[in-house]
């Protein structure tokens, strides 16, 4: 118990437990359903590990099977979920790096991980801060635009756009829609700030921080910045003009659009399908071009520290620039004239095939467990699982008992184990007063 009190940041899988299991007992209770019956322990188990994860995969028809008491555990679920994986984050950022960077520096001591509490506490104020700002800005514009537009009632227009607030924010997938946002998918006062919302919320706190406070010199962001930022420009940029070119002429998703709506509809779906999980488009009837652009954008996800899932945009880049300086034949690996250690590159590597290794088990699983699936049904239901994203093609609502519980693991270990992992690689890292002689393996 010493020892996980020394690394606050090891309890962190414990928290999101506790409160999947509070949230699975609240949401089996007859109140929590709208024909006041009990739910089964798989589908209560299976919400509240979405809703906690910030997935937003249903195995039930959600704004029709939950009343507003299982509504609103299913918001507040999603919040804490949100701001739990936030501040972990921050814990692991500062036992790490010993320092944040941010304005006033946190710094910690190594040995002990002893934190200031009184910067601690600012730092966890500004994030709280930030991302009640986010959503109660979104929620501002989306229950104006069904007030005024849709002749929704105040209250209810209301209740909407903080619901979708928070489930965008935190990259979640819950919508109190059938549907999903298929009927706003042109309107670009309901998906732009969904989608924007969704956007801030990938980034993560420690890039977004620091790319505000020196965005007149984004030449001294840190590497982590640096790869977050304009990583996700390419994400973004490039994902949005390749389904916006595959998806052009189809008539079963935006073939029938005007050139604008067609673009707005495009990038809207591109932006929420990293991790926000919000059908804009109908998933279930895209081009087959289409579905592996969306399985490499959920599998690679968002920014470190956010509420973002998959193996992260700086882990992804930073392979890449790994592979580059490989083909270079460089003797380092560079980013913005600095030199990426040798520790973090070892760390994203494992963090990657690690994450190639589960979706591949996990996919095999369904596979096995469900009649008449197609592979790529199951690589795409057991990606958007793990990376905590919630697009579907339809397959998590009639997965058998074996592939819900399943798919639940997924998105439990999805959620914690990447923060969990790398935290503890990086805590266990320790300095050796010799070195074995060096061979060199054939390779290839």
């Amino acid at each position: 118990m010493r020892r996980l009190l020394r690394h606050p940041i090891r309890l962190v899988p414990f928290g999101f437990l506790a409160a999947i299991l509070l949230g699975t007992g609240l949401l089996m209770l007859p109140a929590a359903t709208s024909e006041e019956r009990h739910t089964p322990l798989a589908t209560a188990l299976f919400t509240a590990t979405s809703a906690v994860s910030v997935t937003g995969l249903a195995v039930t028809d959600t704004p029709h099977y939950w009343n507003g008491f299982g509504l609103v555990m299913i918001t507040v679920l999603t919040q804490v979920g949100g701001l739990g994986i936030l501040t972990g984050a921050a814990l692991v950022s500062l036992a790490v790096s010993r320092r944040l960077g941010l304005a006033n520096r946190l710094l910690v001591q190594a040995e002990t991980a002893e934190y200031g509490i009184g910067d601690v506490g600012w730092l966890l104020a500004r994030i709280a801060g930030t991302v009640l700002a986010c959503e109660a800005l979104m929620t501002a514009i989306v229950t104006g635009r069904l007030w005024l537009t849709y002749d929704y009632p105040p209250g209810r227009a209301l209740w909407y756009g903080v619901f979708h607030a928070v489930q965008a924010f935190n990259n979640g997938g819950f919508t109190l829609y059938s549907d999903g946002l298929l009927a706003f998918s042109r309107d670009p006062w309901m998906s732009l700030p969904l989608a924007f919302g969704a956007i801030v919320g990938g980034l993560g706190f420690p890039a977004l921080f620091e790319a505000v406070r020196k965005w007149r010199r984004p030449a001294g962001w840190q590497i982590a910045t640096k790869l977050t930022i304009w990583g996700s420009v390419v994400l973004v940029v490039g994902g949005f003009g390749c389904l916006l070119l595959a998806e052009w002429n189809n008539p079963h998703t935006i073939g029938g659009y005007d050139p604008p709506g067609k673009v707005l509809a495009s990038f809207t779906q591109i932006a929420l399908s990293r991790t926000g999980g919000f059908d804009v488009i109908n998933v279930r009837q895209l081009s087959e071009e289409s579905y592996p652009l969306l399985i490499a954008l959920m599998f690679i996800g968002g920014g470190a520290a956010s509420t973002a899932g998959g193996i992260k945009v700086s882990t992804f880049f930073l392979l890449a620039f790994v592979i580059w300086a490989e083909l270079r034949g460089e003797p380092d690996v560079t980013v913005g004239r600095r030199r990426v250690a040798e520790a973090s590159q070892r760390q994203a590597l494992t963090v990657a095939l690690l994450s190639v290794a589960l979706v591949a088990v996990g996919t095999l699983g369904v596979v096995l467990v469900t009649t008449g699936v197609r592979y790529y049904q199951s690589l795409f239901e057991v990606t958007s699982a793990f990376s905590t994203t919630g697009l579907t093609v339809g397959l998590t609502t009639r997965l058998p008992a074996p592939g819900v519980y399943l798919l639940t693991a997924l998105m439990y270990i999805g959620r914690v184990g990447p923060l969990t992992l790398g935290s503890a690689i990086a805590l266990n890292t320790r300095r050796r007063l010799y070195r074995y002689p060096e061979e060199q393996p054939i390779v290839g």
